[in-house]
């Protein structure tokens, strides 16, 4: 079983961005994603890109093989429509988070067009947000089995 895991804009400099972020590195973040899916049996397939086309071309070659997605949309969370639309018409679970909580930030970040088209949005728990997605995730295709 696959999970997505997708972190956009500027997320590679976590760690060296501003404290709202915390300390924690993407490679960081990451390690600690493996860990928890190893003790599950699970595999990571794990892109951070800076451009909405490599986010959307890696969701429509992957999701399809993919039990769930966790997303990281960063800045696109506020006007892609794009990547939007290729979550959009996805059965499986997906799961947008963020490292800080958008709703206590710039008004501008209170709105996601992501959110819409979502299982769940997670925010503001620095990176334990990525570890309760992953968990939510993995409730979901716990309950899955249990029903097949």
């Amino acid at each position: 079983m696959r999970v997505l895991i997708i972190h956009g804009p500027n997320l590679n400099m976590l760690g060296k961005r501003e404290e709202l972020y915390g300390q924690t590195s993407l490679e960081e973040i990451n390690e600690h994603l493996k860990t928890r899916a190893e003790e599950e049996g699970l595999e990571l397939l794990i892109k951070q890109s800076n451009s909405e086309g490599e986010i959307i071309d890696f969701i429509q070659k992957y999701s399809p093989s993919s039990e769930g997605i966790i997303i990281n949309p960063g800045a696109y969370t506020h006007y892609s429509i794009a990547i939007r639309d290729a979550l959009s018409p996805l059965t499986i679970p997906v799961v947008e988070v963020h490292l800080s909580n958008i709703y206590s930030r710039e008004e501008f970040r209170h709105y996601s067009v992501i959110a819409p088209v979502v299982w769940g949005q997670i925010s503001g728990f620095g990176y334990y947000s990525y570890l309760l997605a992953l968990e939510a995730l993995l409730m979901s295709m716990d309950g899955r089995k249990k029903r097949e």
